[in-house]
């Protein structure tokens, strides 16, 4: 049975000693066989991932120590009876885990929308009758029958094959359709030469075979590589690394502060324990940012929505944050830097070299000739009308685009041949045909003309592997020297080249022969072939180079072809290419270095991938790696941001990654990468305007109690002034768009800290001048004899008016806030000023309010000079950058001149 032997030995053993082996024969296996066998070894499938349940996805957004904390507090206040100060918190957060569950909830669903892979169907012969039946009831030993079109079901031994190709690229990334037999082949070969085996998941291009299933689910290639995506290890982002190193030290400082408020109230100052631990509460909840997660999640999730409009769908939201810090792209060459189209680009004559140009299979191009027209090479004309006879696709024009049925190869000949003229398959009716075979190598077709007064002899016209088709042409030693060195240079730059002739054949009564014109054709030329590159992925590797970013490209494809594709896009180091081989040579350290060195890897396994990703992410990197085929997943899941496409993807690729392109446009990935990077300004933006706030106001409470001062603030009033600023001022930061130069930095380094000195120099110094604001305010309002409810009431507005100046102030960190795009904002700014003014108003006039908050209406002019105030620390923060930055470019002037 399959589980008996190691499926690596398959493909090296003879079809009777495999038969043998499963103990099955010609009539196939008998139904009662099948369903012992299906008992035995379960269904034809790869299991999904299990997903979180709707419940577990809300209840995740609580695990989170700062949220700890503060439903800690509000277990506190309800025991003491504060009824008030539990509902403000417990509405703070249960407000963030309700954003961060329904983002999470849309993300899933936009990939879902995306996932169309059905369960494929099976021709079987089971008891001497063919039938059909549901992929995943296929067994071990069941005898399946291939024709084209048809997705292989399992893996297969080869028993027989006729003319058989079949694309591979989804398992080994090479994009040319792969030529089979049931010969066996030697134990060592790669998979993507085995060539007497057929693949679960691989696509029938040509020909008709008959195997023996020898293994299934997760006993196939591609169920193995499944398994090796469960062992891989995923990487926490960057992001969340850093946040959760924040938050404990945070927290950690926050706790330790408070306890010992609350003992130095107690024990020395002699308040009483319940109106101290009130204060500490009060404390507690001005300093933690409770508001911060679900800022961040509100910020990483406008991100995901800009991504998606781009058709990139993202779904797990840090990852999009991650692409902003991505040093390294790991790119897969076919369906990703490619169209995963075969086209010609090169056509070789007597009498010129000819480029070939256009799009895909679409049949319009130019041919631009060397040293002659195209217009005037007779044998470019022959050969565009061979290239349409001797073929069995069919173009099609369908749903805005061409698309071909049968072999991708011959479709893009048959676009050739509308490129060269427009001639119709039934103006030369067939009179006869050697189907392609892979043991001749060459195809022949004879045909007439369509008009019955021509008097134009039959014409046998004939393609297939340029050294078969020298040896049937007419050739002197010249010739053949010329066409060998064309066949060369064709080959060298990574094309798969064919060899076109013709013959006439005025008596052409009896069948076709094989090998009956040998030495007697005409060859026309040479055509070369490749998938070519997008040119939106070209454009993208140049913006990457500009970003600091290096693309690297990781395929299954040969050496020659890689190297080619490399260079048409951009890449570093095109000459140099290491291959699969090369890298089981090397040991780790060995690698992480030739990683770094190297930019195109060739004949790779899934295995490698995963080894080069791994060696990039020791030498300190982030790396993205996108792909599309099922051997990309272990990859994927490797990465720091893994990147699969949605039409052409596997469904073991998009279950692995962080993000799928539901375009396959490569060149969206450059429009996440900026996203991401703007989506981590806004983050840096959003702490830098959080932080200093709370520490304002937390040091305000500290300062009061020190000093044996009555507090400027209660504490339902900075649980308000938190719960309204954060839900709506941090927020609109979040919205903030790219700023210029966004794609001209360098990459930040993967272990950068989110509090660095600016930030903490920023930190000390608007939390000293919310102090100096709101304890000016209070005692100008105490000096004036007004009561203790006014008094309070003004420095709440005091803070809230700062913060709004200090909104305006961060918008535009790294440059001037003193001009008119600054000043303009956005209108989401002003939406929630002008939200958050309101609610001030409401707080402040409302009675209801006023009883609930203890506050009392503020006359007119003390307004106006709470608002001045804020214009007041506006004035000296923004001083204060201009002074830095002006240090900061002056230094850098005299770095460059040094």
């Amino acid at each position: 049975m399959a589980d008996k032997r190691s499926v690596h030995s398959w493909h090296s053993a003879s079809t009777e000693a495999v038969c043998a082996q499963l103990q099955t024969g010609d009539q196939g296996l008998t139904p009662q066989q099948a369903r012992q066998r299906l008992a035995e070894h379960g269904d034809n499938e790869i299991p999904q991932a299990a997903r979180r349940s709707a419940l577990g996805r809300f209840l995740l957004q609580f695990h989170n120590v700062l949220i700890y904390v503060l439903m800690g507090c509000a277990l506190i206040t309800a025991a003491l009876a504060h009824w008030i100060d539990t509902v403000v918190i417990l509405a703070v957060v249960i407000a963030n885990a309700v954003i961060g569950f329904f983002q999470e909830g849309k993300a899933e669903q936009a990939l879902d929308a995306i996932r169309h892979m059905l369960a494929p169907q099976a021709t079987v012969i089971r008891g001497g009758q063919r039938q059909r039946i549901d992929g995943a009831h296929l067994v071990p030993g069941d005898l399946v029958l291939l024709e084209a079109g048809d997705k292989v079901p399992a893996d297969l031994r080869l028993l027989s094959a006729h003319n058989l190709r079949i694309q591979e690229a989804v398992l080994t990334g090479e994009s040319v359709a792969v030529e089979k037999s049931a010969d066996a082949v030697a134990a060592d070969a790669a998979l993507g030469d085995r060539a007497s085996m057929a693949f679960s998941g691989t696509l029938v291009t040509n020909g008709q075979a008959r195997g023996v299933v020898v293994a299934t689910g997760v006993n196939t290639e591609i169920g193995k590589i499944s398994g090796m995506i469960a062992q891989v290890e995923t990487l926490t982002t960057p992001l969340v690394q850093q946040m959760g190193v924040f938050s404990k030290w945070l927290t950690l400082l926050i706790l330790s502060v408070a306890a010992a408020l609350l003992g130095f109230g107690y024990y020395v100052a002699d308040y009483g324990f319940t109106e101290m631990f009130m204060v500490v509460v009060g404390l507690s909840v001005a300093a933690i940012p409770e508001g911060l997660p679900a800022v961040l999640t509100i910020t990483l999730a406008i991100g995901v929505q800009a991504m998606a409009r781009r058709n990139a769908i993202v779904r797990r939201l840090p990852a999009i944050e991650t692409l902003g810090s991505v040093s390294v792209i790991c790119t897969d060459k076919t369906g990703t830097l490619t169209r995963n189209e075969m086209m010609v680009t090169t056509v070789v004559t007597r009498h010129s070299h000819y480029r070939v140009s256009g799009n895909g299979y679409q049949p319009e191009g130019q041919v631009h000739g060397d040293n002659a027209s195209a217009d005037q090479d007779d044998d470019l004309h022959t050969l565009g009308i061979a290239a349409l006879l001797c073929n069995e696709a069919e173009l099609r024009h369908q749903q805005g685009q061409w698309q071909v049925q049968g072999d991708p190869m011959e479709g893009a000949l048959l676009a050739l041949a509308g490129k060269l003229g427009g001639a119709e398959r039934s103006d030369y009716p067939r009179l006869d045909v050697i189907p392609f075979d892979a043991e001749s190598r060459y195809m022949a077709s004879l045909n007439t003309a369509a008009d019955a007064d021509s008097s134009a002899a039959p014409m046998l016209y004939v393609k297939g592997a340029p050294e078969q088709l020298f040896t049937m042409a007419a050739l002197d030693a010249e010739a053949l020297d010329y066409w060998h060195r064309q066949a060369e240079d064709i080959a060298a730059r990574g094309q798969r080249v064919l060899a076109f002739a013709v013959k006439p054949l005025p008596d052409a009564t009896s069948p076709l022969q094989p090998g009956q014109f040998n030495g007697s054709l005409r060859l026309l030329g040479l055509v070369g072939l490749i998938d070519p590159p997008r040119q939106e992925a070209i454009d993208a590797i140049a913006e990457c180079r500009s970003a600091g970013i290096r693309v690297k490209m990781i395929t299954g494809d040969h050496t020659k072809t890689a190297a080619a594709i490399g260079a048409q896009i951009g890449l570093s180091n095109s000459d140099k290419v290491l291959t699969g081989a090369d890298i089981d040579d090397l040991s780790d350290s060995e690698l992480q270095q030739a990683a770094i060195d190297c930019d195109i890897f060739a004949r790779t396994s899934p295995q490698h991938k995963l080894r080069l990703v791994t060696a990039l992410q020791a030498r300190g990197m982030t790396v993205a790696m996108t792909g599309d085929g099922v051997n990309d997943a272990p990859a994927l899941k490797r990465a720091d941001a893994g990147i699969a496409m949605g039409l052409s993807g596997s469904e073991a690729a998009k279950e692995a990654a962080d993000l799928v392109l539901a375009d396959d446009n490569f060149a969206s990935i450059v429009h996440a990468v900026r996203e991401g990077r703007t989506v981590y300004d806004n983050l840096k933006k959003v702490i830098s305007w959080t932080l200093p706030t709370n520490a304002g106001e937390a040091l305000t409470i500290i300062a009061a109690l020190l000093a044996g001062m009555t507090l400027p603030v209660t504490a339902v009033q900075i649980l308000w002034i938190n719960l309204v600023t954060a839900a709506t001022l941090g927020i609109a930061l979040a919205f903030e768009p790219s700023e210029k130069h966004t794609m001209a930095r360098p990459p930040r380094a993967r272990y950068e800290p989110l509090l660095d000195g600016a930030l903490v120099w920023h930190i000390v110094l608007v939390s000293v001048l919310f102090l100096i604001g709101v304890f000016g305010i209070y005692d100008y309002a105490v000096q004036r004899g007004y009561s203790l409810e006014l008094a309070r009431t003004m420095a709440l507005n005091t803070l809230v008016v700062m913060e709004i100046f200090h909104l305006f102030f961060i918008r535009n960190i790294y440059s001037s806030s003193l001009n008119w795009r600054a000043l303009k904002g956005t209108k989401v700014v002003w939406g929630v000023v002008i939200l958050v003014t309101l609610a001030q108003f409401a707080v402040t006039y409302l009675p209801p309010l006023q009883r609930w908050f203890a506050t009392e209406a503020v006359p007119f002019t003390d307004g106006l000079l709470i608002v001045a105030v804020g214009m007041a620390l506006f004035a000296i923060i923004e001083l204060e950058k201009q002074a830095r930055l002006a240090l900061t470019k002056r230094g850098g002037l005299k770095r460059t001149a040094d």
